[in-house]
């Protein structure tokens, strides 16, 4: 079985400043893997048997120069990672970033796609299930549990009040949640043979990757301002303390 596990680069939230003016800056933020992406990588871990190959594929822009976070991708089970680096990739939507990795998996061969249920950013909710419908596969997203059953496999979906499960023919398309696993923690040996795997740059003429119209337009990103807390204290449950209470949070809601 040939696995391709999905993941997007974002900035390490503790390395991000609030400016004076209320703007955030990202100068200074590092890159890491999106946490809910690292469930998916390990979901790919533990489904691999000595005979499959494990892909990892991501999509994005300057973060992806970050050798750091490449070799802490490859020293969690994929044996090769492919990236698709573009500046119009910086900050994409959900539907840009999927054209991007669909265009990506088309020239790679694979059984079998696996993305986290959101990335740590945007957490839209939306790029693994674009990707299936744009190659055309089985999808399905809150999968909770997967299990391989000779050239199929069964998974486990987790709704509010039951549990689905679903016999899928390959390939297909899943998107993990965050409880399928407990991303481990690479070993010594994994992280020194990571720097041995190889690496697969592409740029968007390499996949045949334009973006598409825009729908939207980011304008600003502002961050409210702190305030102090009131420590307003009532002591008592009096029809006075009760209005003057609704009246506080009147004031607060507007």
């Amino acid at each position: 079985m040939k696995i391709i596990a999905c993941f997007k680069l974002v900035p390490e939230e503790q390395d991000i400043v609030i400016t004076p003016e209320h703007t955030l800056s990202f100068d200074n933020a590092g890159a890491k893997i999106s946490q809910f992406d690292l469930n998916a990588l390990e979901a790919a871990a533990q489904l691999a048997t000595g005979d499959d190959e494990i892909a990892a594929l991501t999509a994005g822009g300057s973060l992806l120069q970050n050798s750091k976070v490449r070799k802490d991708v490859l020293s969690r089970g994929p044996d090769a990672l492919y990236m698709v680096q573009d500046a119009r990739l910086e900050h994409a939507l959900p539907k840009d970033t999927a054209l991007a990795l669909a265009a990506a998996a088309r020239k790679m061969t694979f059984d079998l796609l696996i993305f986290g249920e959101g990335s740590g950013d945007l957490y839209a909710q939306q790029v693994g299930l674009l990707v299936g419908e744009m190659l055309q596969l089985p999808t399905l997203n809150a999968v909770s549990r997967i299990e391989r059953q000779g050239d199929r496999i069964v998974i486990e979906r987790s709704l509010e009040d039951e549990i689905e499960v679903i016999e899928l023919a390959l390939p297909a398309v899943l998107c993990v949640t965050s409880d399928i696993n407990a991303p481990r923690i690479p070993s010594m040996k994994a992280i020194l043979g990571a720097g041995k795997k190889p690496v697969h740059p592409w740029q968007a003429s390499d996949i045949d990757w334009q973006p598409s119209a825009s729908l939207a337009e980011l304008v600003e990103i502002r961050v409210p301002p702190q305030q102090a807390r009131q420590h307003i204290i009532l002591d008592n449950d009096s029809p006075e303390a009760i209005a003057e209470l609704a009246e506080h949070l009147k004031k607060a809601l507007n």
